[in-house]
């Protein structure tokens, strides 16, 4: 199974991750936008639309996976007119380790195809069959039951038997089964801005574009069973492995005494040791052995040495640090170089907590910095690995139970009061779920039976319930890469301008790249939370306002 989202890689490592799981072979691609001519143009269709076409390409091998990267963060981050858009300047550059096909009926050779112009279309494929190279250019058909795709795929079969192309048939899968059609269709509502009374809305012409079987597939192209067979020759040229189990770390420049990261990160942490203890006995001196051999074994030293730069460098500027968060407080290296303030031995912390031989994955140092001087601590990694290896990083919105209700209840048409009293009669509890609150709250219930347009707003709204709703800009995340950017993750800029990665923070994770929780605390909610944490501890209420917050102490 392939995952071809339109001009962008979001969900690609954890489709990759689904499918291993699920004993299918992943096919990692991207429904390219294709610019009429440069990128950098900004002009429009007569329909008030971006002048492109679209284009499938699958990667073949990492090759094609770095370049299929390096097309959609190029569709951002220099092309983007209405959608992400490139070029056949830029697909000439990237084109290699990639197997292209010729897209849906928006596709450029299908466009020609549609309008009767034979002449043209052999001449943009023989362009793209001489670019891709003959073993991995596919002209595509398919059948959603739309009248004109069944003229383009007659004559795109004339056209590959005349050029010696191949055919391959797919399907558009914008849903599970045919059922969620109707799900689908208010979710465009909600996309859009539009309601299902608006006779102007995007729609879909039919309800085929769910995953179809085998036997449907073969039923729809049994007069020519080849476009089939070459479904499989396709997924047999593509060979993508992930690499998952290998850390990516940029390289911390080492001073010239130093011949490894390893080395430096122990005389460091020795010396750590003894700024922070005035007797060191044989026990501390073996668990620190310990964790350093571990962390070396692992291969994160580098890590351990970038921490502790870029917080050395904020308290040097006078920039508050917080003392240590979550497990990388049961570290004695971590508290030894300065990276935690909370002395791990004398609060019996474990260190396997942080990091586990047997069970390896990347170690996760979250720092709290003063949230007004937060920015210089980025700015000071920025210069220091370089802007092109160094991106903030994305997180999606979904709908969760009460949200879910609200959107769907939007695009219905409903009333906001109707919208409020359904949403709020979900109980606010953290992780709850639609499913759940209907079996809980017995007038949910009751609305799947009230009448059509309830039953219809609950139905929709649990199969739309945890899908993403929109992009933005993790509040502390920071990604810093071994090298360029763009050789190692999909690059995405949002309607404001943001820049960020295309993946998130668990999908980072999963390829082995170094990110960052550079949290921005401000002083006061500090303050409110510690003053909170001292009044459970001691039973006591403290009044903040009586507090004289000017006082140093």
């Amino acid at each position: 199974i392939a995952l071809t989202d339109h001009g962008n890689l979001f969900g690609a490592v954890e489709f990759y991750d689904n499918a291993k799981a699920a004993e299918l072979k992943p096919i990692i691609g991207c429904e390219l936008y294709v610019a009429h001519g440069s990128r950098t143009e900004k002009t429009r269709t007569a329909d008030g639309k971006g002048a492109y076409d679209h284009l499938v390409v699958l990667a073949r091998n990492r090759e094609g996976y770095r370049n299929l990267m390096r097309l959609s963060s190029a569709g951002y981050l220099e092309g983007f007119h209405y959608k992400p858009r490139v070029d056949k300047e830029l697909l000439s550059r990237h084109a290699e380790g990639l197997l292209c096909l010729s897209a849906c009926l928006r596709g450029e050779v299908p466009q020609l195809v549609l309008a009767g112009d034979m002449e043209a279309a052999e001449k943009a494929a023989a362009w793209y069959r001489d670019l891709f190279g003959r073993e991995f250019y596919y002209l595509e058909v398919q059948d959603h039951g739309i009248p004109d795709e069944r003229t383009v795929a007659t004559r795109l079969l004339e056209l590959g038997k005349r050029m010696d192309i191949p055919v391959v048939a797919t399907n558009d899968c914008h849903y599970l089964s045919r059922e969620d059609s109707e799900a689908h269709e208010v979710l465009l509502c909600i996309q859009t801005g539009k309601t299902m009374n608006d006779a102007d809305r995007f729609r879909f012409g039919t309800d085929q574009v769910y995953v179809k079987s085998p036997e449907e597939m073969e039923a729809l192209f049994s007069g020519a069973p080849e476009v089939i067979r070459n479904s499989l020759t396709v997924a047999e040229k593509c060979d993508l492995t992930l690499d998952t189990e290998r850390v990516q770390l940029p390289e911390f420049p080492l001073p010239p005494e130093f011949s490894s990261a390893e080395g430096y990160l122990r005389t460091l942490a020795k010396e750590g040791l003894k700024r922070r203890f005035d007797r060191i006995d044989p026990p501390m001196e073996q668990r620190l052995e310990y964790e350093l051999d571990t962390i070396c074994q692992v291969g994160y030293a580098q890590y351990f040495l970038i921490v502790r730069d870029f917080t050395d460098y904020a308290r040097r500027n006078g920039i508050a640090v917080g003392p240590g968060r979550g497990s990388a407080a049961g570290s004695l290296v971590s508290y030894a170089l300065g990276i935690t303030d909370i002395d791990p031995l004398k609060f019996d912390l474990l260190f396997e907590r942080f990091l586990n031989p047997e069970r390896i994955s990347m170690p996760d140092i979250d720092i709290d910095f003063d949230y007004e001087h937060r920015g210089k601590v980025i700015e000071y990694v920025l210069e220091k690995y370089g802007r092109e290896s160094v991106s903030q990083i994305i997180t999606f919105g979904t709908m969760a139970a009460r949200a879910v209700i609200r959107d769907v209840a939007r695009a219905l048409g409903l009333s906001f009061a109707d919208q409020d009293r359904v949403a709020k009669l979900v109980p606010g509890e953290l992780g709850m779920t639609l499913s759940r609150a209907i079996e809980t709250v017995p007038e949910l219930r009751r609305l799947t039976k009230q009448d059509e347009t309830m039953a219809k707003l609950i139905r929709c709204s649990l199969a739309l319930e945890g899908l993403a709703r929109h992009a933005s800009t993790h509040a502390a995340g920071v990604l810093i890469a071994p090298g360029k950017l763009t050789d190692y993750v999909p690059i995405y800029r949002s309607s404001k301008g943001d820049v960020t990665t295309q993946f998130d923070m668990t999908s980072l994770e999963r390829v082995g790249l170094l990110k960052m929780d550079f949290l921005g605390l401000r002083t006061l909610t500090v303050l409110k939370d510690a003053l909170q944490l001292i009044s459970r501890a001691t039973g006591e209420t403290i009044d903040l306002k009586k507090i004289p917050l000017d006082d140093p102490k």
